[in-house]
């Protein structure tokens, strides 16, 4: 399978948009955990979902756009999968505990395999992890960091 990359700048830092070139693979913050390494097969190119998905990130970061809708293929475990598409049910501007999303899911024990499951988010941003808070309020956890999950609380309004 080819994998298409675009590199985007944003107020979070620079991002790395993966496609398998039809559906958004993977967006992650540089700077962050989890990123993979570059490869000298990728394919530097404008598909179609990758400047759909920057032109909606923009408009983001602008306060002008509350709902992405870029097709979606994250790879992950069936466990994993369920943990991100609970995430994409988190309306914007709204917050939930890992504990809920734990009980969203089906599983109320598995708050930690849920904190892993969202480290391991291959879509940040967009699959919005960072609306995911300790159960006090607090904010716990981010792999592109407490200082961007912060920031992008406050842009939706929330912190």
């Amino acid at each position: 399978m080819t994998i298409y990359y675009q590199l985007h700048d944003s107020p979070t830092g620079e991002l790395l948009l993966l496609s398998n070139g039809d559906a958004l693979t993977a967006l992650h913050m540089i700077a962050g955990k989890y990123v993979p390494a570059m490869h000298d097969d990728w394919v530097h190119d404008e598909r179609p979902v990758l400047t759909q998905t920057k032109r909606e990130l923009d408009a983001y970061f602008l306060g002008k756009l509350r709902a992405f809708t870029p097709p979606l293929a994250p790879q992950g475990t069936d466990f994993q999968k369920r943990a991100w598409i609970a995430l994409t049910r988190i309306p914007y501007g709204e917050t939930r505990s890992y504990g809920q999303q734990a009980q969203i899911v089906g599983q109320p024990s598995a708050v930690r395999a849920i904190g892993a499951a969202n480290g391991k988010n291959p879509i940040g941003i967009i699959v919005p992890c960072h609306r995911v808070i300790g159960a006090n309020g607090s904010l716990t956890g981010y792999a592109g960091g407490l200082h961007n999950k912060a920031f992008l609380l406050k842009l939706e309004g929330i912190v």
